[in-house]
């Protein structure tokens, strides 16, 4: 088996698709890349059985045969090259010999049939969307999502799917985010849940990229499919909570504000907080929002006044400053609107303006008890 591939080139597919593999890996065979040759087409796989991703890229050769390259070792090569020609050979001592320009590299290959076959989706329902589409409902929403172990179907982003809109939702149950495109659907209903790992492997190849990316699920796994990538990954199982019911629909309250200012101010003001509760107080009156903070514990407070929009009544309400400085960092508008009920129950919190055309966004944020 030989083949001849371009060293940035190769370089480029394997970091991308080093990002399945784990720093620990309960099969040794895991801390490889399969490479499977089939005349003048590479396919390079990475995987840590939940995630697997594949790539086809153009080598010089008409040979066959599937190797397990060691991962690391070969990155690490790789990344010492400057762009040239490499010459891979399997060597009958079980090794494989990479020739450049300046000298000759062995490394110890492991049988290719030990590596795990990727999963074949039966009968799997499908969806197209466009790569910068889903790397931006990925982007606007996996922040919110959970790290509770206990919850797992809170730790990952729940895809919902149907003929109207696609809708996008995570929550770790102090704050939520719910991303929906009503200019793009799905010729069938569905819902699934997506783990974080392969949310963030296809967030960052995907950014940006108008090619279509397809999706294909059943119950167990999916499938994205683009350009000459393909990722299969595990679904969370269990079913996502009613998220909808937590979202308060009566909102006479209404701020709108300059969204720069806001967060600038919430920052400051936060460093004067109780270090555990990281709280905030919003009091708003007329045209004023005054936020405050303060440790008791250390005798330490903070205060500053905003001007802003509001209809409504005068109101005090607390929140976690980690919390909304969060999703006030995922937002691209220049002014924010947050509506609330009642000092008891969750804000939301929408851009006011610097949406796309079909793009909603809603946030939601669960207030904090006061003191005093």
């Amino acid at each position: 088996m030989k083949f001849i591939v371009s060293s940035t080139y190769l370089l480029k597919e394997l970091q991308v698709l080093g990002g399945v593999i784990n720093n620990s890996n309960t099969l040794p065979i895991l801390d490889n890349f399969l490479f499977a040759l089939n005349k003048d087409k590479l396919t390079i796989s990475a995987s840590d059985l939940e995630t697997t991703m594949s790539s086809v890229i153009d080598v010089d050769s008409d040979n066959e045969g599937n190797i397990a390259v060691p991962a690391r070792l070969l990155l690490d090569t790789l990344k010492t090259f400057p762009e040239q020609p490499l010459t891979f050979v399997v060597a009958d001592n079980n090794t494989v010999e990479i020739s450049s320009d300046h000298g000759k590299y062995a490394l110890a290959y492991a049988d290719g049939a030990e590596f795990p076959k990727a999963v074949e989706l039966a009968d799997p329902s499908t969806t197209t969307i466009m790569g910068d589409i889903l790397a931006t409902a990925i982007d606007k929403t996996i922040f919110a999502a959970g790290n509770d172990d206990l919850r797992p179907v809170m730790s990952g982003v729940f895809f919902q799917f149907s003929p109207e809109n696609l809708t996008f939702v995570a929550t770790d149950a102090h704050k939520l985010v719910k991303y929906q495109r009503e200019d793009v659907s799905s010729s069938e209903v569905a819902e699934f849940i997506m783990p974080k790992k392969p949310l963030n492997l296809l967030k960052g190849i995907l950014g940006g990229s108008e090619d279509d990316v397809t999706i294909e699920y059943n119950e167990s796994n999916a499938k994205f499919t683009f350009g000459s990538t393909i990722l299969i990954c595990r679904l969370i199982d269990g079913k996502y909570p009613n998220y909808e019911a937590v979202i308060p629909k009566e909102n006479p309250n209404k701020l709108t504000i300059s969204r720069s200012q806001f967060l600038s101010s919430v920052r400051r003001v936060a460093i004067f907080s109780n270090k555990t509760t990281h709280q905030i107080r919003l009091k708003i009156a007329g045209a004023e929002l005054n936020i405050s903070a303060e440790d008791i514990d250390y005798s330490n407070k903070a205060e500053e006044r905003l001007t802003c929009s509001y209809q409504g009544d005068d109101m005090q309400i607390g929140f976690n400053s980690r919390f909304l400085t969060e999703m006030l960092n995922n937002l691209n508008a220049d002014e924010v609107s947050v509506e609330m009920s009642l000092p008891n129950r969750a804000g939301i919190l929408t851009p006011a303006d610097g949406l796309d055309e079909g793009e909603i966004v809603t946030m939601l944020v669960m207030p904090v008890m006061l003191n005093g």
